[in-house]
């Protein structure tokens, strides 16, 4: 038998030895430690600053939009190193690209002087490389714990698709939280990950997407949050399965010089501390408001089955979409509602309010198995009045997308930001997409702020990023019947409008892939 054949066999076997056949992760025995946030707000000097504002505006937090993907990277490294007690990071997604180890550096001078650091990570798309963050639980001021992560630790993805295959049930459930908390006092709450296609650097990559800064009362109950997650049974410390190791040293010329092509002035910002030094001075003003909290609870699919009581945020953010009565406009990459939620939409809509939806295009599209799933409902959708748009992939103009000309120019923008403006009074963010994934298979977390002025914000995002150099406005041809109705999408390329009849896409073979997962009932699944 060929030694290939061999290697791989062992490798299944190995594999399947230990995956077992347990519901709870490998590594569920291993012994933690439960521990909470206790720090008061105002004991550092960082929540002092804040303080003196919060007493200002009694009950209410202060907000900005983070809308300028190498600000939502500047902000984190600036928030890591002003921490002087505590770090909790929560992401879905911790890549060990350029970007990624630079803030793990940060997070290393951080526990060096004396911060204690907390970071929960998913495992779902872990990828080679992305374990240099692992590597941190060494630090006797670092602690790592993966949300249900998987028994085999390599990357070869026929092993990945068998243990799926053989734990599809627990697998399939994945933590896609964002948020990151400094000193119990601000945090950063949204759609970014870790990795330079979520800053908008990555020639290869740029996801436009959002976070919101947080400083005041909300920001311990964001802490409360992460604290459920962290002390959950599915929530394993990097001890049970990683090694301690090196820290891989980044590349620093390499990435300024990333950053130089993406056309931004990062070393000159993070100079003078922008964004974060002029939030925290008072110097930038922040949006003072109330809000809630929207965030499921660590064992959703429990509380979903009603074997356990906790908190189901798509409850809140349904709430809210059933108040609008004059608009509604709703910015997700992925589109893939259930018939309850399409009655929602159709209530709104027949009830006199305008509804606008921006999603990705087919050849901006990250995800080809969601696109497919997403085109079902596009007719649908139009045929009940509600006006869709689909970002470019090559925009014409960068007004609202978050990132220079120069990075623009290679052709590779795509949606990644999910938020919703409720009849511009009230506006949401956070990491929930309009999709049976977000609603049943993913933990995510948002906030629902009572602000005129941030809900016109978004919207003017809103508006900019559906004009016509930036995204194709999709609409029904005329045409005898429904039945019979053909899609169109309207766009400007230049000086010139220009009426597509067939869908933009980077190719033929990627309409054919598409066309072929339509064909499968993955709804669900996506």
């Amino acid at each position: 038998m060929h030694p290939q054949i061999l290697r791989i066999g062992l490798l299944i076997s190995v594999s399947l030895y230990f995956m077992g056949c347990s519901t709870l992760p490998p590594g569920s025995d291993y012994p933690k430690q439960r521990s909470v946030m206790t720090l008061a707000p105002d004991a550092t000097r960082l929540g002092q600053r804040i303080e003196s504002a919060t007493r200002q505006h009694a009950g209410q937090s202060g907000f900005r939009m983070i809308s300028v993907g190498v600000d939502g990277f500047l902000m984190r490294l600036e928030a890591i190193n002003a921490a002087e007690r505590t770090l909790d990071l929560q992401y879905y997604i911790f890549h060990g690209d350029e970007s990624g180890r630079l803030l793990t550096e940060a997070l290393v001078r951080a526990a060096d002087r004396g911060v204690q650091v907390r970071i929960l990570v998913d495992d779902g798309e872990t990828e080679a490389g992305d374990e240099q963050v692992f590597t941190l639980h060494a630090h006797s001021n670092i602690e790592i714990r993966v949300y249900n992560p998987w028994a085999y630790r390599g990357h070869r993805k026929m092993l990945r698709r068998l243990e799926f295959l053989l734990h599809h049930s627990r697998l399939d459930y994945r933590m896609h939280n964002k948020l990151l908390v400094a000193d119990n006092t601000v945090a950063l709450v949204g759609g970014r990950n870790i990795g330079d296609q979520y800053f908008q650097i990555d020639p290869e990559s740029q996801f436009a997407d959002d976070d919101v800064f947080v400083a005041g009362p909300l920001v311990p109950q964001l802490s409360g949050t992460f604290d459920e997650f962290w002390n959950s049974t599915l929530a394993i410390p990097t001890a049970a399965f990683a090694r301690p190791g090196s820290i891989a040293q980044s590349r620093p010329a390499a990435h300024q010089e990333m950053i130089r092509k993406a056309g931004f002035d990062y070393e000159g910002k993070l100079a003078r501390g922008q964004p974060f030094d002029d939030l925290v001075s008072g110097k930038t003003s922040l949006v003072w408001a109330a809000a809630l909290v929207a965030c499921d609870s660590p064992e959703k699919k429990k509380v979903l089955e009603g074997e356990r009581a906790g908190s189901l945020m798509y409850q809140s953010v349904a709430q809210a979409i059933g108040q609008a009565r004059t608009e509604l406009l709703m910015i997700t990459p992925y589109l893939i509602p259930s018939r309850g939620e399409l009655n929602l939409l159709d209530e709104r809509q027949a009830q006199g309010a305008r509804v606008a939806i921006l999603t990705n295009s087919l050849e901006s599209a990250p995800d080809l198995s969601a696109h497919s799933g997403y085109a079902h409902y596009r007719k649908p959708l139009l045929l009940h009045g509600i006006e869709l748009y689909e970002v470019r992939a090559q925009l014409d103009s960068v007004r609202g997308s978050g990132q220079s000309a120069r990075i623009s120019s290679y052709g590779t923008y795509a949606l990644h930001g999910k938020l919703l403006v409720f009849d511009r009074s009230r506006v949401y963010i956070g990491s929930m997409n309009f999709d049976r994934r977000s609603h049943h298979l993913n933990t995510e977390i948002g906030l629902i702020i009572d602000s005129p002025e941030l809900s016109q914000q978004v919207a003017a995002r809103f508006r900019s990023m559906t004009q016509p150099e930036s995204a194709y406005a999709v609409a029904l041809q005329p045409a005898s019947s429904t039945r019979s109705a053909r899609l169109v999408w309207r766009t400007r390329e230049g000086d010139l409008d220009t009426e597509l009849t067939s869908e933009p896409a980077r190719s033929h073979w990627q309409k054919f892939k598409v066309h072929l997962l339509s064909l499968l009932p993955l709804d669900g699944e996506l």
